[in-house]
């Protein structure tokens, strides 16, 4: 979406549909009065008397205008109480006003941006402009041309957040919403393509473009460089599979030279179907977002270099598939790591952990201020917290906060889990250093244990996002399958590292 701020009086504005927002119990603002009378003959107040409106969420009335000045068709949706606020209602009810735009088939848009009490204009009209940008993005690349009229409805390409009053901050909000966006959609991107497309090459040729165009760094390892960097495990995952590996890493230099870097590591497990230890077949298919952490570290990192944040971050995805052949891993095998562990392998299903496992190693030579790993590590983190939070497990109490206030700010949340030193016992193996699985109590947690033994000295934090990156049951700004998440958690945190 092409997105642009207004703040021309809303009688004056050519559009072919305006959003207005209205909190249960709230009122009509001047400025809506203004146009209700002058435009829509006072049809939105006298909705409000009838009780027609209310205010509740699932709320949408639509007027059109006749009067010849303004925008041509008014939606008015309702917010919920406005005492429950946040800025996460202002990211919905912005992809609420894109899917009305989409129901009645328009292609452009503008957004009435009312803050709700507590919800300061930097954040809130952020979140506007994030859930427009993320609202009318689709995946289509694989369709074939619809045909006229049988295909969905078009995409909404354009719009704009209006607000009142200066624009100079707002401008710089808007800016920095769509950025942010910009990066989720691109992880979005790579979540919805199928394995055949978004091969560990292709992550690497993807980063590698991305880079370019914003200016960062980037660095692709192939299996020759993986073998120097003792990548065993890595190289064990990926042992099945005619698709050969890759270890991607992305630097933003945007702080002092020297100063010590945020690394952010993704799992880029391009296709998983259990390798021996093979998964169900029913709904395999989805496996492909096993990358999602990965797709996230690569888009965040689009998003971090073009907001320019002064601070040295860097990004590193290791990226495999994970599928049975004459060559695979087998369970019982024990496996070498960079780190000089050795691991036993009882399930090829847990494999997520081993490519990690070299990547937070190979993380340690950044002497990195703090590591933050995302992955769709456990189906129980599923059973834990569902699909309305990610877990996080670590090292260090500040970075935990850190990590669940920025998700609180992003609307994307995170909950931590505990990683206490009696579960580290379930590791144990009696032939290896330890073992790549704990049994099923806790496996969220143990597998938390298995990547603190590679994580280093530098505080470090684990976002298991396995039941927050896709799903079937979107929220207004998504759509069902890859999510994108936790882009704006981790762009937040560093943004508040930033200051």
């Amino acid at each position: 979406m092409d997105l642009s701020l207004s703040t021309a009086a809303l009688t004056s504005l050519d559009s072919p549909l305006l959003v207005v927002p209205f909190p249960r119990g709230g009122a009509l603002s001047p400025a809506v009065l203004e146009l209700d009378g002058q435009a829509l003959g006072g049809a939105i107040q006298r909705a409000l008397d009838e009780g027609d409106l209310r205010g509740g969420e699932e709320e949408a009335i639509l007027f059109y205008n006749a009067s010849g000045a303004g925008p041509r068709r008014v939606v008015v949706l309702g917010m919920g109480a406005p005492g429950e606020a946040t800025a996460e209602t202002v990211r919905r009810f912005a992809g609420r006003g894109v899917r009305q735009a989409e129901k009645l088939r328009l292609t452009s848009m503008t957004l009435r941006v009312e803050l709700p009490a507590g919800v300061g204009a930097d954040q809130g009209i952020q979140a506007a402009a994030e859930g427009m940008v993320l609202a009318a993005w689709d995946f289509r690349e694989l369709k074939s041309p619809a045909q006229e009229g049988n295909g969905p409805a078009p995409l909404v390409a354009s719009g704009a957040v209006h607000v009142d009053g200066d624009g100079e901050e707002a401008q710089l909000a808007v800016a920095r919403g769509q950025a942010v966006a910009a990066g989720q959609n691109l992880a979005r991107a790579l979540q919805f393509r199928p394995g055949n497309v978004a091969t560990p090459t292709h992550l690497g040729e993807v980063a590698a473009a991305m880079g370019r165009e914003v200016g960062l760094a980037v660095t692709v390892l192939g299996p020759d460089r993986l073998r120097e960097e003792r990548m065993h495990a890595l190289l064990s995952v990926s042992q099945g599979s005619s698709q050969e590996p890759r270890l991607i890493v992305l630097e933003h230099r945007g702080g002092k030279e020297g100063e010590s870097p945020l690394v952010l590591v993704g799992k880029g497990l391009t296709f998983d179907a259990g390798g021996i230890s093979i998964k169900p077949a029913g709904g395999m298919e989805s496996m492909k977002f096993d990358m999602s952490g990965g797709a996230a570290v690569i888009g965040a990192m689009r998003a971090i270099a073009e907001l320019q944040l002064p601070l040295n971050v860097v990004g590193i995805i290791p990226s495999s598939e994970n599928l049975l052949g004459a060559s695979a891993m087998k369970p019982g095998d024990v496996i070498q790591t960079r780190a000089g562990k050795s691991v036993e392998v009882i399930n090829t299903d847990a494999e997520g952990r081993l490519i990690l496992a070299d990547a937070l190693d190979y993380a340690r030579k950044f002497e990195p201020a703090a590591v933050v790993d995302c992955a769709t590590l456990t189906g129980a983190c599923v059973i834990a917290l569902g699909a309305h939070a990610a877990a996080v497990l670590g090292t260090d109490e500040g970075l935990i906060q850190e990590l669940r206030e920025a998700g609180d700010r992003a609307g994307e949340r995170c909950w931590p889990l505990p990683l206490f030193k009696e579960y580290r016992k379930q590791l144990d193996s009696p032939v290896a250093d330890l073992q790549n699985v704990g049994g099923r109590p806790a496996g969220s947690i143990t597998a938390g244990w298995f990547l603190r033994e590679f994580a280093g000295d530098a505080p470090w934090a684990h976002l298991d996002i396995a039941g927050t990156a896709y799903g079937d049951t979107p929220l207004s700004y998504q759509r069902k399958g890859g999510f994108g998440f936790p882009v704006r958690l981790l762009v937040e945190w560093v943004r508040g590292r930033a200051g």
